[in-house]
């Protein structure tokens, strides 16, 4: 049986040669990169040979990239090391609602312990309104954390808008890049942000390692205390095979965007146009057109979403509902809720998100597989007769 793997918002597969980068370090150069020895010296010099490439990879300088452990980590990392070092300026944050709970729970933390957060609206596509944040915008404002791209409908956000309207108030600004890498060029220079979220296995590195970039002159409080690693702004020895793959994944990037983008563009739209084509009462999610190259989501009425996922798998085709960081909570996606749709909608939600070896094959066998699950489960689906009244919600529908 074909294997599609269509979730790299999920993760990716390590590139090859990642993992080839990676080997001497888990055998043979394994000293502390502190250690004043060889073996030390050797991991000390890999680590900044990876920092330097993923410095290229976004155009910023090496001393300007922070190692972490990931995605969430760098993210709790810039809300609250960045929101304490300036709360003597003010205690205003203002995030999104769809952005990932990495940003959303530490902000709903912050507001426990006194700091005011604005939580802006977005609309039927995922995008914030610039007209409500320059509105919520206040002397006090001290972060505002915006996320490049969403991975749950592929939507891009205005981030270089938000940037000119928070220098008004002073305001720091922080992405979350995360879904972005490997999809989109990412440049911190044009975006002109002050932080920004990476993770290694979202762009073909190892799990368990991920970066900030923080701008030069700008403050953080360390989220980690320990030693004097990442220039004393993140304690613990570092993962340096982990920061070895995600330097070479980053080169990897580097070198091959221009050709991955299109290529991915090109089958998301044949995979949009065929679904479309062929299953009625599927809707995409997310913007038309602001959305990430390799992204494709939907909601498919009458359909309960992890029935037709598990009926995907079963014909070698994986793909997810959602984020999968909260794929186990059995709520109803906040993102989509966030963008105006019924819960007993949310739940037919799908998202196929394509990667550098996704081929045509692959969309060819979805789109020939995929039409007939749905029928299937729409001919066996007990909420039928819940459903009725749907002619009635599509009247009254934003999306309609």
């Amino acid at each position: 049986m074909r294997k599609v793997y269509l979730d790299h918002m999920a993760t990716t597969q390590p590139d090859e040669r990642v993992y080839q980068a990676m080997l001497p370090f888990l055998k043979e150069y394994y000293g502390n990169a502190l250690s004043v020895y060889d073996l030390g010296v050797t991991a000390r010099e890999a680590i900044e040979s990876a920092r330097s490439k993923v410095a290229d990879l976004i155009n910023a300088k090496p001393q300007e990239i922070i190692f972490t452990s990931g995605g969430t980590e760098s993210n709790n990392f810039a809300l609250r090391g960045l929101a304490t070092a300036y709360h003597k300026k003010g205690n205003h944050i203002i995030v999104s609602l769809v952005e990932h709970h990495s940003i959303t729970n530490p902000a709903r933390i912050l507001e426990r312990e006194g700091f005011e957060v604005t939580f802006l609206p977005v609309d039927k596509f995922g995008r914030i309104d610039l007209n409500f944040l320059e509105r919520a915008l206040k002397p006090e404002t001290v972060l505002i954390s915006i996320q490049l791209a969403n991975p749950e409908v592929g939507t891009l956000q205005p981030i270089e808008e938000v940037v000119k309207l928070a220098e008004k108030v002073g305001a720091l600004v922080h992405t979350d890049a995360v879904a972005a890498l490997g999809q989109i060029e990412v440049d911190v220079e044009k975006l002109d942000v002050h932080a920004l979220s990476l993770s290694s296995h979202q762009f073909y590195g190892p799990k368990g390692v991920g970066a900030l970039y923080l701008r030069k002159g700008t403050r953080i409080q360390p989220l980690i205390y320990g030693g004097i690693q990442e220039g004393g702004k993140r304690g613990g020895t570092e993962n340096v095979a982990g920061i070895v793959g995600m330097g070479e994944a980053a080169q990897l990037v580097k070198e091959n965007l221009k050709v991955w983008k299109p290529k991915m563009q090109t089958l998301r739209d044949k995979l949009i146009k065929g679904l479309v084509e062929r299953i009625p009462k599927i809707h995409l999610t997310g913007h038309p057109v602001e959305r990430l190259p390799g992204h494709a989501s939907f909601i498919v009425e009458f359909i309960e979403g992890e029935a037709m996922l598990l009926m995907l798998a079963m014909k070698g085709i994986y793909v997810s509902s959602g984020s999968t960081c909260t794929s186990k909570a059995l709520k109803a996606s906040p993102v989509l809720s966030s963008m105006g749709f019924p819960a007993h909608l949310i739940q037919g939600s799908i998202v196929f998100s394509l990667g550098k070896d996704t081929s045509e094959e692959d969309i060819e066998y979805v789109l020939s597989e995929m039409p007939p699950i749905i029928e299937k489960l729409r001919e066996m689906s007990p909420f039928k007769e819940g459903w009725r009244d749907m002619e009635k919600w599509e009247e009254t529908c934003p999306h309609h």
